[in-house]
């Protein structure tokens, strides 16, 4: 153990932020009390990095008891403040420290659209922007995202075209985060065509971005060319599937009323992936069954759902494809489904 000469004010932060590595709430408060004792407290980012390690915790009370004994706050004090009170859903006391800071950047600036949005307030949240433009203030990529947000929940395809053009315009890349939000937003806004436009031109695609895609084209009733991305996303791009992609892969099937196909995709998502379905898997599964067989065998395949009994054969599934080196291929697997009926 450090003996009390042997500390100063840069070993009281580096500490903290090894407790909120490690969730260690109990420690922290430690560190604080040997502060105090040894004179270290009032340095404003020891305070700044307590603060953080508080409202990380939930412990909202403690970290705006200490702001409001901080004798010198800087731009991060009061920006910890903001963030620490919105991400603990305190969007009134957030919108009066926002009122009172003295000085803002574009992350106390983006920090209140987004909670705007979190609340499901996207008037203000456009409200805010635009004095945000008044004030001179440049949005960054985290803010132009929480505008489309705010636009897909107002419903306005021609609002996502303004932010989209405003970042066009302005510069921003096409990554994968703004890309990705930009498609979300187009799907949902009912444009499907300038969401496949968005993807097409994207020259990095993370997972997220094959996924809204994909969800995108089967949500809009064009189920064969959400399979054909899939395909295309795990073979020639080599991008491993995750729960998420076959919601949008079993959704496809679902709204087009491919049964066979979404039978084949569920057991290659348990046998190839290993991938526990999940609530929107069986609801898929559910919709699909109910489109081919009678109501009494889709009450049969929910009350499967909560038991751990095996699904045994006649269904097989036939593949010579391997995924990749560390998985088996699923053309070994025979499955039967002594309840469903494939057709």
């Amino acid at each position: 153990m450090l003996s009390h000469s042997n500390l100063d004010k840069f070993t009281f932060p580096f500490v903290i932020k090894a407790c909120l590595a490690s969730s260690s709430l109990r420690l922290g408060t430690q560190v604080h009390g040997l502060a105090l004792k040894t004179g270290f407290f009032t340095d404003v980012f020891l305070q700044n990095t307590l603060m953080d390690l508080y409202f990380k915790c939930g412990k909202v009370d403690c970290g705006r008891k200490v702001f409001d004994e901080m004798p010198g706050r800087n731009i991060v004090s009061w920006t910890t403040m903001l963030n620490g009170l919105v991400s603990n859903e305190r969007l009134d006391d957030a919108e009066v420290v926002f009122r009172q800071m003295p000085a803002r950047n574009v992350v106390s600036w983006t920090a209140m659209i987004a909670a705007y949005v979190k609340n499901r307030r996207p008037d203000e949240a456009f409200q805010l922007f635009r004095r945000m433009q008044v004030d001179d203030v440049e949005p960054n990529e985290f803010t132009l995202v929480s505008m489309l947000q705010a636009s897909t929940q107002l419903g306005s395809l021609s609002m996502g075209r303004w932010v989209h053009d405003y970042a066009h315009k302005n510069g921003f890349s096409l990554d994968c985060f703004l890309g990705t939000a930009l498609i979300d937003m187009y799907s949902k806004c009912g444009s499907l065509e300038d969401a496949r436009r968005v993807f097409d031109v994207m020259e990095s695609k993370s997972l997220a971005t094959w996924n809204s895609m994909i969800t995108s084209l089967g949500v809009h009733g064009l189920g064969d060319e959400a399979l054909s991305l899939f395909g295309e996303m795990e073979g020639e791009e080599g991008v491993e599937p995750d729960a998420i992609s076959f919601v949008g892969v079993l959704s496809a099937c679902a709204n087009t009323g491919n049964v066979k196909e979404g039978l084949r995709y569920f057991l290659r998502m348990i046998y190839v992936y290993g991938i526990t379905p999940i609530e929107e898997h069986n609801a898929c599964m559910i919709q699909l069954l109910e489109q081919a067989l009678e109501v009494n065998r889709v009450s049969n395949y929910v009350d499967s759902m909560d038991s751990d009994s095996n699904i045994s054969t006649s269904f097989e599934v036939e593949s010579t494809d391997r995924v990749n080196e560390r998985h088996e291929s699923w053309s070994q697997h025979h499955i039967t489904f002594s309840k469903w009926d494939a057709g």
